[in-house]
């Protein structure tokens, strides 16, 4: 017996060539349409997320004496609305113009969120009576009424504020070994020292060997205190001489009145 094979007509492959070809192109119509469809979705998502205003403010740091109310009054010009276009600069720098403000920090937490970090001035004296020094000698001005806490008082010539702050640490760690402190310190214009001591003694050490005169004073201030009269107290010292000091006095009645 002899079989015959059935072929193709080259009209079916035609057929099969015309459904595979449009076959492809439906898929790939498909697939631009998803892509356009996924791109317009992200799209909207995004315009959707930008359109979210700031809701959370967080503000943290070092500050005894800012308020969160003097910063956020800092801040009530600024367009909150939208989240990504929020300028973390501006914010920054309207709040670091705040009297107390050092430095501040700002940052943006998606999706809703501001960070601020704030650090306040740190006063170490009183500057001339209006102003205060930081830690670094520089001199600033801020409401003075937050200060609950004592402050030595400097007075001293424009652009001294270095010198004055350095020489005050100096003295202070000299002094400390008597269990006293500086309440006033004057640097003259023609840059002659004066000390006020926390026990209301004070010290005209002059321009030159300023560290040495301490130390000639702390070693005789014990004596000249027991050798001293009675209802009498320490006025001043001076120290400008080479060798030696001068002595002033005072009663303790005119003490107790000042």
């Amino acid at each position: 017996m002899t079989t015959k094979l059935a072929n193709s007509s080259p009209q079916t492959e035609q057929e099969q060539l015309h459904w595979s070809f449009w076959l492809g192109v439906a898929f790939f119509v498909l697939v631009i349409v998803a892509i356009l469809s996924s791109g317009w979705m992200l799209t909207q998502r995004m315009a959707s997320e930008e359109a979210v205003p700031v809701t959370s403010i967080v503000i943290s740091g070092e500050m005894p004496y800012t308020t969160e109310q003097d910063i956020h009054s800092a801040m009530e010009n600024i367009d909150l609305g939208n989240f990504f276009h929020v300028d973390v600069n501006e914010i920054q720098q309207q709040v670091a113009v705040l009297p107390w403000v050092y430095s501040v920090s700002v940052r943006k937490q998606w999706p809703n969120e501001l960070k601020l970090y704030v650090v306040d001035q740190a006063p170490i004296a009183r500057w001339n009576g209006d102003f205060f020094i930081n830690a670094q000698g520089h001199a600033f001005q801020a409401d003075a009424s937050r200060v609950t806490h004592g402050l030595p008082a400097f007075f001293g010539p424009e652009g001294s504020e270095v010198t004055a702050l350095e020489n005050f640490r100096n003295f202070s760690s000299l002094l400390t070994y008597k269990n006293l402190g500086i309440d006033e310190l004057v640097l003259s214009e023609r840059y002659s020292w004066q000390l006020l001591l926390s026990d209301g003694v004070t010290l005209n050490l002059g321009r030159e060997e300023r560290v040495q005169r301490i130390q000639r004073f702390m070693d005789v201030y014990s004596e000249i205190k027991e050798n001293k009269k009675e209802n009498q107290q320490v006025d001043y010292i001076d120290l400008r001489y080479d060798t030696g000091l001068a002595v002033g006095w005072k009663s303790a009645v005119e003490k107790q009145r000042v």
